[in-house]
């Protein structure tokens, strides 16, 4: 989206606008912002939304915003968009309710902390008060943490441009660690790929010469042609935007309902379901959990009922 920064801008006042010009702090701008890169992404004009809303897989953020998890604006939500995105969804535990009637808070059960942390050290080992609070705020994005830190260990002892950039060469690292153990690392050189994808990096810890071999993911890829939705067969079902997949709900054979979810993606932050626009049964699943999409990627085709 980057270089879609102006539109982006742009689409933001759409979104507000379509969303009742509500009140922004942290999780309404989101959703603001989410809806602007949805709008952005799939080309839509604000008539275009309201008017294909039901067919519309909208990031997950503005579903919940339409269903009340954060609250009922003073105003009410806007209609007739608010109807057409809520149509056929429902909020789990709520007796088949769409929407929260009031604070959401005072309607949901309340939250089992020892359960949940019992569960979490079971799947993780132990864990902190501290990561229970940070699972039932944001459950995926915890789970993912704890997911690279078994692959990779301990990060937090690097600083954020480290680790999101690397060393350069002849860069010097100070790492304290634990119990008062410092490190200092320096980059001396970083070989060409092999063959089969090896790079020899060479370094010192403490003044002594190190040297380690490192799998160069990116050496050898092969970028797959992926087939695109079909525009304007109503089966065809690609992605809304770029982004990976999460999980695919559906496989081949499976009958499905208008509304049932098919896939879940992640794109820019947020999360987007799609979900079949028609009954039927799946005729393919396009998709496994990690694949990169770009926006009109084929996900699922669905062989519409008569």
């Amino acid at each position: 989206m980057t270089g879609q920064w102006s539109q982006v801008k742009t689409a933001y006042a759409a979104a507000n606008r379509l969303l009742g010009d509500i009140i922004k702090v942290t999780p309404s701008s989101k959703v603001t912002g989410d809806l602007a890169q949805f709008l952005v992404a799939n080309d839509l004009s604000e008539h275009e939304v309201i008017e294909q809303a039901e067919e519309l897989s909208f990031p997950n953020s503005v579903i919940e915003y339409f269903q009340g998890y954060l609250g009922i604006p003073p105003f009410g939500f806007p209609e007739p968009l608010c109807t057409r995105v809520l149509k056929g969804r429902t909020i789990e535990g709520q007796d088949g309710l769409s929407c929260f009637e009031g604070r959401p808070g005072v309607q949901l059960p309340a939250y089992d902390f020892d359960s949940t942390k019992a569960k979490l050290e079971e799947k993780w080992g132990t864990v902190r008060d501290l990561d229970v609070m940070s699972h039932a705020m944001y459950p995926a994005v915890f789970d993912e943490f704890m997911e690279k830190k078994v692959e990779f260990g301990e990060l937090s002892y690097l600083d954020t441009r480290t680790f999101l950039t690397g060393m350069k060469v002849g860069q010097e690292l100070a790492v304290k660690l634990e119990k008062g153990k410092h490190l200092i690392l320096k980059l001396i050189s970083v070989g060409e790929t092999s063959n089969d994808g090896i790079v020899n990096i060479q370094f010192e810890l403490n003044g002594q010469p190190r040297s380690v071999h490192v799998k160069d993911k990116t050496a050898g890829v092969q970028e797959t042609q992926r087939l695109k939705a079909l525009k304007g067969v109503t089966g065809s079902i690609g992605a809304a935007m770029p982004g990976v997949v999460l999980e695919t709900k559906v496989k081949k054979g499976d009958k499905v309902k208008k509304g049932d979810p098919l896939v879940l993606m992640s794109a820019m932050k947020m999360e987007t379901v799609l979900n079949s626009p028609c009954d039927g049964v799946v005729k393919q699943v396009a998709v496994t959990a990690g694949d990169q999409l770009d926006g009109g990627d084929l996900c699922v085709e669905i062989e519409e009922s008569d």
